[in-house]
């Protein structure tokens, strides 16, 4: 049983290695937007690979962190952490020193594979490693320190940007991890799951991460009207099909199937999916928006984005509270159209806008119905399945986040009507910019519509302290898997 406290000194380490190494992962998920418009200035890129730089991290974490998860069930979860921190820092120099577009997006894919290693072993390290009595408020703070490093990444990407430079982004991660592995070596324990046993479910993480690759090139390059497109297309719909019936068939899946056969499960995991594309595609494009056309610095941007994650950090707490009393429904609901009214807000954000009058009315009302959402959401994922199955569907919804995201990422610019010059023509970006908040807008009045239609009030016996903290924008909040002790989301 763990026992470790964590007023003790070796729990006061345990807790600095998993900030430590999670916030590696969240820095660079935050701060790499700020940076996009200075990569492609000198890596002479368009807008395409500027997708990709995103994209690539996204597919492969997306795809591989289940899978992440049960290798450290089975392998010991301080080690494949540390290997995670180590892959992670490598691929991060390798994208500070790339020379060209391609090698970043190999690197960024690279990046991806380390974040599914790191990501879920350091929720689990907690989980695994401290007293019963002390978990609780172990997870708390190190989701609240993470929501500190989520709220700190674009002002600090912005001031690497407009400071040495944008390759700085990805090689800060270098001296983190060689702080972050030694520490872990030796002040974490080591642990791993009984019951994990079996063949690993590599076939399906496989097919799971190219099929998102493919659709997702399928989206990006589909202005192009190229025969590869088509058939990028068509294979990345073979191998969703392929996915589904290995997870179908397969003892011992990564994602069962059977768990979708709740309606509850499945209804908020669609509220999930249209809540987060409509965040992915906002945060990519507003990062742009703001220097593109705007005319502000790399900093100024990244300043300007903190209040929707100051938000979530200071009241999403009060928001589980909230929904644990009234029900998840009505959060869920008015949440999705605070978001839309925020977004639409962004629609006054153009040449000459005013931070005060354009920007930041815009982003409060965003922040709050992120705020009314998103631990009800977690919490409503964790009270449609068995309490056994509760990290299995924290899991499944953290992926559902990503992949609605990246496809967003994809799929926007080709809707708005944005071409490969696009970020370098401040008029049409702007226009295109509007288009897009539009869209935006709609897909969370969508999960609105969704939410008030099909959520319902969970079953006493549901609240846990993880549903109600909250470190980044980008995804759920993570959840441990009750049943091992691990973190597979």
């Amino acid at each position: 049983m763990p026992d470790v406290r964590l007023a003790s000194p070796q729990g006061r380490w345990i807790l600095f290695t998993t900030v430590l190494g999670s916030g590696m992962a969240l820095l660079d998920s935050t701060v790499v937007n700020v940076a996009l418009p200075r990569i492609g200035e000198d890596l002479d890129a368009d807008l395409a690979a500027l997708q990709w730089t995103v994209n690539a991290y996204l597919v492969t974490l997306a795809g591989l962190i289940l899978l992440g998860g049960a290798l450290g069930d089975r392998f010991g979860r301080r080690r494949v952490f540390v290997v995670g921190v180590l892959w992670f820092a490598a691929a991060s120099l390798l994208c500070g020193i790339a020379p060209n577009e391609g090698v970043l997006i190999a690197a960024r894919a690279l990046q991806g594979a380390g974040g599914a290693l790191l990501t879920p072993g350091s929720l689990a390290l907690i989980q695994a490693s401290f007293h019963a009595d002390d978990r609780g408020r172990a997870v708390g703070l190190w989701s609240g320190f993470g929501g500190i490093g989520a709220a700190v990444g674009p002002f600090l990407g912005g001031w690497l940007v407009d400071g040495p430079g944008w390759r700085w982004v990805f090689l800060i991660n270098v001296p983190l991890a060689l702080l972050c592995a030694p520490v872990a070596v030796r002040h974490v324990p080591e642990s791993s799951g009984a019951e994990a046993k079996g063949r690993f479910d590599v076939l399906g993480a496989a097919l799971g991460a190219v099929a998102l690759a493919l659709v997702t090139y399928a989206l990006i390059g589909a202005g192009d009207g190229s025969p590869l497109v088509v058939v990028s297309a068509v294979a990345g719909l073979a191998a969703a099909v392929g996915f589904v019936l290995v997870e179908k068939r397969r003892p011992g899946p990564m994602m069962p199937l059977e768990i979708f056969t709740s309606r509850q499960f499945s209804a908020v995991n669609g509220v999930t999916l249209c809540v987060y594309a409509a965040f992915g595609g906002f945060f990519f494009l507003a990062a742009l928006q703001l220097q593109v056309v705007v005319g502000w610095s790399a900093l100024a941007a990244g300043t300007a984005l903190l209040p929707t994650t100051a938000l979530m950090l200071l009241l999403s707490a009060r928001s589980g509270e909230l929904a644990d009393r009234i029900g998840p429904r009505l959060p869920l609901t008015v949440g999705p159209l605070l978001c839309a009214a925020g977004v639409l807000m962004m629609l006054r954000v153009g040449p000459g806008a005013s931070y005060a009058v354009d920007v930041l009315p815009a982003l409060l009302v965003l922040g709050l119905g992120m705020v009314a959402l998103v631990a009800p959401l977690t919490a409503s994922v964790l009270a449609s399945v068995d309490t056994a199955r509760a990290g299995l569907a924290s899991g499944v919804n953290n992926a559902a986040a990503r992949a609605a995201g990246l496809l967003a990422v994809a799929a926007l610019p080709l809707l708005a009507g944005m071409g490969p010059e696009a970020f370098r023509q401040p008029e049409r970006f702007d226009a295109a910019f509007d288009r897009a908040m539009l869209l935006c807008a709609g897909i969370l009045v969508a999960g609105a519509l969704l939410a008030a239609a099909t959520v319902r009030r969970p079953a006493p016996g549901c609240r846990r302290t993880e549903c109600r903290t909250h470190g980044s924008v980008a995804v759920p909040p993570l959840e441990a898997d009750p049943r091992r002790g691990s973190s597979i989301a």
